[in-house]
């Protein structure tokens, strides 16, 4: 018989290489040794704002850089809304929805809101999303504010006015404001420096600081406040905890009702100043 050559037996498959890191895995590690404490929901957010894995790498090492996560994504979530913010724009912070809760319960029937010192626009968004049709005003001193919140008021119908606190409001507003919201600025001058690098460099000084006791911009809100509020109308500032009972005694000189209102879970101190 004719030999028959052997078959040989079909090769091993050859190992399967090790898989290259995903991509949220790369951005993971670029965050967590650059110390973000949430380098796992930080890469989720930073992947579902990027539109390509390079734009996610280049947001991954600016945030790496210092940059705060909110001007990396370009947004910031205030009480449910997407709220846009910018470099030189002062990031919504989560206590100051507090201040939003008071306004609402204070008075759900309001149709006249202003919002002071309005940064993003993101205090005067949530109230126009919380009552419904409003007539919507929002001023800031800062040019990069006020174009901020022209983007950020704009579904509600509001108007941003720049300039110097009421300067910057329509003479037709006096007496009429049902809701005055005031974020205004409360650090005093020699504590800017102890703040979180990321506010130290990033956000607007105009934004941060109160003055030497932090209280100079409150003071003068207060002063101001009752000639725009419609009778039962209310003012409301963020302030801290050891500010508190100066701001309330401001409120009281300038003729208002005033009270304090404090959340414990949010570390948020609010005073409401009425007019009767």
């Amino acid at each position: 018989m004719p030999s028959v050559s052997a078959v040989p037996p079909n090769p091993p498959n050859p190992p399967n290489p090790p898989s290259p890191p995903s991509s949220r895995d790369a951005l993971v590690a670029v965050l967590r040794a650059a110390g973000c404490v949430f380098a796992e929901d930080e890469a989720d957010l930073i992947l579902a704002t990027s539109r390509t894995p390079a734009e996610a790498a280049a947001m991954a090492e600016r945030r790496a850089a210092g940059l705060p996560l909110e001007l990396v994504v370009g947004w910031a979530e205030f009480r449910g809304l997407r709220i846009h913010v910018a470099p030189g724009v002062f990031v919504p912070r989560r206590r100051t929805e507090f201040l939003v809760e008071q306004a609402l319960g204070r008075a759900p029937g309001a149709r006249v809101v202003v919002d002071l010192c309005c940064g993003s626009g993101a205090v005067g968004a949530a109230l126009a999303a919380g009552l419904g049709r409003v007539e919507l005003h929002a001023a800031d001193i800062d040019p990069a504010a006020v174009r901020c919140a022209r983007t950020n008021v704009a579904a509600a119908g509001g108007h941003v006015h720049q300039g110097d606190l009421f300067e910057a409001l329509p003479r037709g507003l006096r007496g009429r404001v049902d809701i005055l919201a005031a974020n205004v600025p409360y650090v005093p001058s020699d504590e800017i420096g102890l703040l979180p690098q990321e506010a130290r460099d990033h956000e607007p000084l105009v934004a941060l600081d109160g003055g030497t006791d932090g209280l100079d911009v409150l003071r003068r809100v207060a002063a101001g406040a009752p000639g725009w509020l419609a009778p039962g109308g209310c003012v409301l500032v963020e302030t801290s905890r050891h500010q508190a009972p100066d701001a309330v005694a401001a409120f009281e000189r300038s003729g208002l009702t005033a009270r304090l209102a404090v959340s414990e879970e949010l570390h948020a101190h609010v005073v409401i100043g009425v007019r009767t």
